[in-house]
């Protein structure tokens, strides 16, 4: 009893202290000596797998990504072993220890197919990734519209290698057109949005190949759905050509960044033409009042050790806003 009435005097006293010492405080100016906040960095596990047989375990990226000193980690889907929750969870446990943020979600999906079955199992796929988020507490998955698929392999090249060297253009299916691609791509989505509303997390459409291959298109559908849930994933190294008008295009819808990087030369070569500009970047980001995570992914053939380091110092200093 004498603990609790001690306790209960301590916090009456302090109660009336901001008042009584308002008329002192509030005309004493407010310095802030720290002008700029560096935008949070995470690494995606794609980083460090450079796509050299298996997948690199997630267990091993969240070490490097701590060693290397970034604040969270974006982890790709196909890379986990397992998607059971005592599976999600141990990767929580490992990432919170290391003091990470497990920040963002990227996953695959296919909304651009006439067929309708399709189009729902994709759907109910994309509504199992977003609980997977949910279950992982990350604010955000990366979603694709999907492509086409009418590229074909080319001697010992993969199908995917083809459309990297046509950078992401392919053919419509016969017999189709884009708008109705677009109309398949907009229902889908839209049927995701409730599950996104009630596990709390965000859509982030890409700008990546298909109906995502321009800003035109990604925003064509943002702005179709109209939601809160569906934002902008903006990855810089997707755009061959018009890239700053794409680019100023996405910004100000952007719910995060993902940051190529090629050092050593890109894995594609196509995708060696293109120069990102990180320091003008940065600046338009700025302009659009950006205050979230850039996602680091290196897809270049040097060594991971050294370049997904090097990838760092140069987001480091090319992403931060004004705190005033």
């Amino acid at each position: 009893m004498k603990r609790r009435s001690l306790i209960k005097t301590i916090a009456s006293a302090s109660v009336g202290l901001p008042f009584l010492n308002h008329s002192k405080i509030k005309n004493i100016p407010v310095k802030n000596s720290n002008k700029i906040k560096h935008n949070p960095i995470a690494a995606s596990t794609y980083s460090f797998w450079q796509f050299n047989g298996s997948e690199t375990p997630i267990e091993y990226c969240i070490e490097k990504t701590a060693e290397f000193g970034f604040d969270g980690i974006e982890l790709l889907l196909i890379q986990m072993e397992s998607e059971e929750n005592s599976y999600l969870q141990s990767i929580k446990k490992r990432s919170f220890h290391a003091g990470l943020d497990i920040m963002g979600l990227s996953t695959h999906q296919s909304f651009v197919s006439p067929d309708a079955n399709k189009r729902i199992e994709n759907i109910e796929l994309t509504k199992h990734q977003i609980e997977v988020a949910y279950s992982l507490g990350i604010p955000t998955i990366r979603i694709n519209t999907g492509r086409w698929g009418t590229t074909k392999p080319i001697g010992n090249k993969s199908a995917f290698d083809v459309l990297m060297d046509n950078k992401g253009i392919e053919p419509i299916i016969n017999g189709f057109t884009e708008e109705e691609g677009f109309k398949w791509v907009i229902d889908s989505i839209s049927k995701c949005i409730p599950t996104a509303e009630k596990c709390g997390v965000v859509l982030g459409l890409e700008n990546h190949w298909g109906l995502g291959l321009t800003s035109n298109g990604v925003m064509k559908i943002v702005n179709a759905i109209d939601s809160p849930w569906l934002s902008v994933t903006l990855d810089t190294g997707n755009f061959f050509d018009n890239r700053e008008a794409q680019l100023a295009e996405l910004a100000p819808h952007t719910c995060l960044i993902q940051a190529k990087t090629y050092y050593g030369g890109a894995k594609w070569p196509a995708f060696d033409q293109i120069n990102i500009d990180y320091k003008s970047l940065g600046e338009l980001m700025r302009k659009n009042k950006y205050k979230g995570y850039i996602s680091l992914e290196f897809e270049g053939n040097e060594d991971a050790n050294i370049a997904v380091p090097k990838s760092l110092e140069l987001l480091r200093k090319s992403f931060y806003y004004n705190l005033s």
